[in-house]
């Protein structure tokens, strides 16, 4: 799903596929928890989430939806490289009735985040970036959210590796996605290896919570 040249059908496939993934991964309710957590500590509303690299907007859809269920006031927009994916996330957003939900090209690695986000989240991302990139984008997320930076992603471990390989087949008839799946995994970090990262990029006081299915979610809330 990284490739450029993808063919626009493919990646419209490979998004749905993620989508299933995410779902049967219940990363949205992962997320949720700490939103919902930050979101009891604050007073002001709406609370404003940005979550970057969102691919097809699945889950910051899912976040909006699951906020309006919950009768919390959350803004969630979503911002990708691919134009493709944007597009798709905001005709699917639209279809939803998810009205406050925007979605916009943005390239995270060449241009500063944007200000105006109380948090920011990304997810299925870091394991796509080499050592020195993973420590820029966590600086830039913690200084332009204003109150928490949260990233989920893959644990490299033999375990997930073979959940990976299984459950993308299970899941989705993409060939794109029962590539990127296992090797996903095998460029992902362990929890050490980022919590090292998030050190090198001066957040101290990061969280580390495991779950299924072999996912961790990193929480770092900025000192007031």
């Amino acid at each position: 799903m990284d490739d450029p040249a993808l063919d626009r059908s493919q990646h419209i496939h490979a998004l749905k596929g993620l989508e299933r993934i995410n779902s049967w991964s219940r990363t949205a309710t992962i997320l949720w928890r700490a939103i919902s957590l930050i979101a009891s500590e604050r007073t002001f509303r709406p609370i404003r989430v940005l979550d970057i690299a969102c691919g097809g907007g699945d889950l910051a859809i899912r976040l909006a939806r699951i906020a309006k269920r919950e009768g919390v006031e959350v803004e969630v927009h979503g911002c990708d490289i691919s134009p493709t994916a944007t597009a798709h996330a905001s005709v699917v957003a639209q279809r939803e009735g998810i009205a406050r939900s925007q979605f916009f090209v943005y390239n995270v690695l060449e241009q500063p985040l944007p200000d105006g986000y109380d948090v920011i989240t990304c997810t299925l991302f870091l394991h796509h970036l080499e050592d020195g990139q993973v420590i820029a984008l966590l600086q830039d997320m913690s200084r332009a959210a204003r109150y928490a930076v949260l990233a989920d992603d893959l644990i490299r471990t033999r375990v997930g590796y073979w959940l990976a390989h299984l459950g993308c087949r299970v899941l989705s008839r993409s060939p794109v996605v029962h590539y990127d799946g296992p090797a996903s995994v095998r460029g992902a970090y362990t929890v050490a290896e980022v919590e090292k990262l998030a050190l090198q990029a001066g957040l101290s006081g990061t969280r580390f919570q495991k779950h299924w299915p072999e996912r961790y979610l990193m929480s770092w809330k900025k000192a007031v």
